[in-house]
Parts: C-alpha cells; sequence; structure tokens
C-alpha cells in the first residue's frame, strides 16, 4: 500500500497538464471547433523552458522566490491529497489544516512577487485575488469542518475514505451542497470563468494572468505547472467527495478518482462554454453564495 500511496502524487503531477488540454478541448467542442491537441500544454510547458528569461530591474529578490516556492508547496500540498479510499504519502491527524497553508503560501508568494515588479496592473490584481481568497479560504475551511463532523475522523485521508456510499444515503443533501459549493471554489482558486478568464489579455479584467505578467521563460513555465497543479488538486478532492465508491482493489480506486477528476476538469469546460464571465463586483457574491451553502450544510449536519 505504501508504494501504490507514493504512486498518487506521481500520477497527480505527470497528467496535470493534461487537464488543461481536457478543458481546452471541451471548450473548442462547443464552440465548434477542432481545437488544440490533448497534449498542447506539455508543448507549451516545454517550450518556455527552453526560453531565456527577462527579468524586469524594478524587481528583487521576491520576484525570483516566487517561481521556485509556488511549484514547490504545491507538489508538497499534492503529498497530502488522497484519491478517495487511497490515503496519501504524507497522511496524519490535522494534515488538513497544513493542506490549506501550504495552499495559502503558494498564493502569498504569487502576490508578493506581482507587488515586487512595482506594477499598478499586477498590483491591482495582487489586491483582487487577496480580496476575493479572504473570502474563499472560508469555504474551504468550513467545508473540511463539515466533513469532521460528518465522519468523525481528523486527518483528510480517513475523512475522504468515510465519504462512501453509506454516508451519501445517511446524508446526500449536505454533501450535494458541500459539492456546489466546492465547485465554485475550484472555479474561484483556479482562475476560471465565470470568476475569471485565463485566456483573456485585458489586465483591467484580469486576476491570476495579471499577477505573472512579467514573468517568463521557465520562470512562467513553472508558475504554469503549479496552476495544473492546484486545478488538479482541487479535482482530485472534488472527485473524491462525489464519488464514493471504495473498491477495494487500489488500482481500481486509483482508476476511478482519476477518471472522476478528468470529468470534473470535463465539467469545467462546460461551465465556461455556456457562461459568461461576471463582472468583478459580483464576484464576492458568488463566493458568499458558495459559503453560505457550506453553511448550511454544517447547520444540518450539526442538527441531525
Amino acid at each position: 500500500m505504501t508504494a501504490v500511496s507514493w504512486s498518487l502524487p506521481l500520477i497527480a503531477w505527470s497528467t496535470a497538464p493534461l487537464l488543461l488540454g481536457l478543458i481546452n478541448r471541451v471548450k473548442a467542442a462547443f464552440a465548434g471547433r477542432r481545437g488544440p491537441p490533448l497534449l498542447q500544454p506539455y508543448r507549451d510547458l516545454a517550450k518556455l523552458m527552453r526560453k531565456g528569461v527577462v527579468i524586469s530591474r524594478s524587481t528583487g529578490w521576491v520576484f525570483g522566490l516566487a517561481p521556485a516556492l509556488v511549484p514547490a508547496a504545491l507538489l508538497t500540498a499534492s503529498l497530502l491529497v488522497p484519491w478517495g479510499g487511497l490515503a496519501a504519502p504524507l497522511a496524519f491527524g490535522g494534515d488538513l489544516i497544513l493542506l490549506a497553508y501550504l495552499l495559502g503560501v503558494a498564493r502569498f508568494a504569487t502576490v508578493l512577487a506581482a507587488l515586487d515588479t512595482g506594477s499598478s496592473f499586477e498590483g491591482m490584481g495582487a489586491s483582487r485575488e487577496v480580496q476575493f481568497a479572504a473570502l474563499s479560504e472560508p469555504v474551504f475551511f468550513l467545508g473540511l469542518l463539515l466533513l469532521v463532523v460528518a465522519t468523525g475522523r481528523a486527518g483528510l485521508s480517513e475523512i475522504m475514505a468515510g465519504v462512501d456510499a453509506r454516508l451519501w444515503r445517511t446524508a446526500p443533501a449536505v454533501l450535494l451542497l458541500l459539492a456546489c459549493a466546492w465547485m465554485v471554489l475550484l472555479l474561484a482558486e483556479n482562475a476560471r470563468i465565470p470568476v475569471d478568464d485565463p485566456g483573456t489579455h485585458l489586465e483591467l479584467t484580469m486576476i491570476h494572468e495579471v499577477m505573472i505578467l512579467d514573468a517568463s521563460g521557465p520562470d512562467l513555465g513553472l508558475i504554469t505547472l503549479a496552476a495544473a497543479l492546484k486545478l488538479q488538486l482541487y479535482c482530485t478532492l472534488l472527485a473524491g467527495l462525489v464519488v464514493p465508491l471504495r473498491p477495494a482493489a487500489p488500482l481500481a480506486q486509483m482508476a476511478l478518482v482519476l477518471g472522476g477528476t478528468f470529468a470534473v476538469a470535463a465539467v469545467v469546460g462546460i461551465v465556461e462554454s455556456v457562461t459568461a464571465r461576471l463582472r468583478l463586483a459580483h464576484v464576492p457574491k458568488l463566493l458568499v453564495g458558495a459559503g453560505a451553502l457550506v453553511a448550511t450544510a454544517l447547520i444540518l449536519t450539526l442538527a441531525a
């Protein structure tokens, strides 16, 4: 089982860019286009790694630290994420708190790097990122608290193993509310439509993309890889929540969660195809609504 557990992050690291390719293909299919190849994100990363780096003279050491710190934090965070009933390599009681703080470190490093450039546009994007993070992080923490109460367990691996068919039979409304809230959280945390548009290059409307305008070459490649890892992490958590089957065979469980992860990515592509980007003033309302869903689910669980 130890070898199986350590293979989980390796699979996640290798397939993370593929999720971006799947989302792009789904969006292209809805638009009636052929779209880029599924493996295009890998080619883009390889191209960035071969390019040179252009660094503004107005930046300092903080800007140079972010391309290493952000992917390192997300690589470590992926070691804490279980695949349904399969325990993560670094599973221990209270590891969900460490997971949340590793995600916070990655965000903090990105924001500081944006501010270190001295660009007003990147500072504006950093301000938006922090504002929306103040609303999205409570949704994540409340969701974890809800799962702790519902399952009676403290470790993330134990919690996700306890979200099985029996729990879905006893508390379907609670888990459905949490799944909807975490879907909104996934879109917000990964800068997807309707919160942000990763394909736009209009500084006045961007959030994540505007913070990395000064990154180039391998630095931009590492940040792009980190974004893919973050998307993989949230898709895996959501897939482990909505797929209640827990086969005894580890390979079957791995295949089930991996398929669920790609299904969640496909849903992201569908959402981006049928919805428009929200005005920035309406994004807090969406996040507050997600928090209300989790709070309602928590109240229902405590009252049961």
